[in-house]
């Protein structure tokens, strides 16, 4: 997926760096932030200037690193401004150490001062050993830190620096980068609103060896669910074809033929439809229903308007089909037409080759299927199927709203700007 180089242009990042193996990686979680267009600054722990030299972050972030030794009160190289400048403070890699005294309120080194200072939210990437990251008392500063402000990042488990396999490792630099965009592009509309996406061509079976399918890649569903995911949407995207950066919070459902599409999503917006509901407290012994934003539902999958009739177990022999071989075919379940749309707003994907009719068979999908909005996508040599960029109109009853050729993230962004006036 290509990464807009706007996506986070004129946000500003305070980056924190403690004392981990895992400081190397920072470079590129500081690389992705800049490329997206950020502003970042960094300010690092005594001991992380141990793994990875300050240079290397002032070369790419062309702004000098703040630690415990540079700090000036004649400017805004300090832990009360640089704060005051930052709209997110991340903190990876964040140590067991670090985790410890931010959960008591320690502040002995420039890092834990900017953390104190802070009064945003606070997004930590924790690494350390598995003993160190499971032990009773780093679980509990984890517990109290979730509900002071911070948002953390779980650890992955691989082998460690240690040579020991288990929990522990930082999170990929895509993923800190992805949850940290999210807390900084949140918007009221789309946050925690349930939605469903559906993307990539259906594959259905001739025999267990063959199959016949279509050339819809699923990047541009995989790039609306991220976007999705970036507004705060609770997602749920359901494809046969998935970009592999995606962030890791979007729920994915692989599926192959569209029978298997069909049942996941008639499951997917019964789910959807459901009032959320709200965890016990000491008040109440049981949770209470919570008013649910209406979900939305984005039909981005090209399902197969036709598939085998006589789909065969086993495989079937060249020599038993002899020279020539008839597939017999039958129309397919529209999908679309067929799920139940009550009470969820419903966006369709419409891909035409002839621009001539394109727009008229769009707009009859709005009457005879029952959807909010038509993306119409023309197919042609500047906009083929599999492309990293795209074009569409989005099309309602009342407009149609021509959104120019970009990356597929960043329509989607645009797309979603109109969905939100459904």
């Amino acid at each position: 997926m290509i990464l807009p180089s706007n996506l986070l242009e004129g946000k500003k990042i305070l980056l924190g760096i403690t004392g981990s193996i895992a400081a190397y990686k920072s470079l590129e979680l500081l690389r992705l932030f800049i490329k997206a267009g950020a502003e970042v600054r960094v300010v690092m722990t005594p001991a992380a200037k141990k793994f990875v030299q300050p240079l290397s972050f002032e070369a790419l972030s062309r702004n000098r690193v703040l630690d415990d030794e540079n700090e000036s009160w004649a400017d805004d190289f300090n832990h009360i401004k640089i704060t005051q400048w930052a709209d997110l403070f991340v903190i990876a890699p964040a140590t067991a150490n670090t985790i410890a005294k931010l959960a008591n309120g320690i502040a002995d080194t420039m890092l834990t001062q900017c953390a104190l200072a802070f009064p945003g939210i606070k997004l930590i990437a924790p690494s350390a050993n598995t003993n160190m990251i499971h032990n009773p008392m780093i679980q509990a500063s984890q517990k109290m830190l979730a509900i002071a402000n911070y948002e953390i990042i779980a650890t992955q488990t691989k082998e460690l620096a240690c040579q020991v396999v288990g929990d522990g490792a930082m999170a990929e630099p895509q993923e800190i980068f992805w949850q940290s965009a999210r807390i900084l592009l949140k918007s009221d509309f789309w946050s925690d609103r349930r939605v469903i996406v559906t993307g990539g061509g259906t594959i259905e079976k001739l025999d267990d060896v063959r199959t016949i399918s279509n050339r819809s890649s699923g990047k541009m569903a995989s790039a609306l669910a991220t976007a999705l995911f970036l507004r705060g949407a609770d997602v749920n995207l359901i494809a046969t074809r998935f970009d592999s950066d995606l962030p890791s919070s979007i729920h994915t459902i692989d599926v192959e033929s569209s029978l298997e599409m069909d049942e996941y999503l008639t499951d997917s917006i019964r789910i959807a439809k459901k009032g959320k509901l709200s965890k016990p407290s000491l008040i109440h012994d049981a949770p209470i229903a919570l008013i649910q934003k209406e979900p939305f539902l984005f039909m981005a999958a090209a399902v197969s308007d036709y598939i085998p009739t006589h789909p065969q177990e086993g495989k079937l022999k060249k020599e038993l089909l002899g020279e020539s071989w008839t597939i017999s075919m039958q129309q397919n379940r529209d999908l679309l037409a067929s799920c139940n749309k009550e009470g969820i707003k419903t966006v369709a994907f419409k891909a035409e080759t002839d621009s001539a009719v394109a727009t008229q068979n769009a707009k009859k999908l709005l009457i005879n299927k029952g959807a909010n909005a038509v993306c119409l996508n023309i197919i042609d040599a500047s906009n083929p199927f599999g492309s990293d960029t795209n074009r569409i109109d989005f099309i309602t009853a009342e407009q149609s709203v021509a959104l120019p050729q970009c990356d597929k993230l960043s329509l989607s962004l645009k797309l979603l700007e109109h969905a939100e006036m459904l």
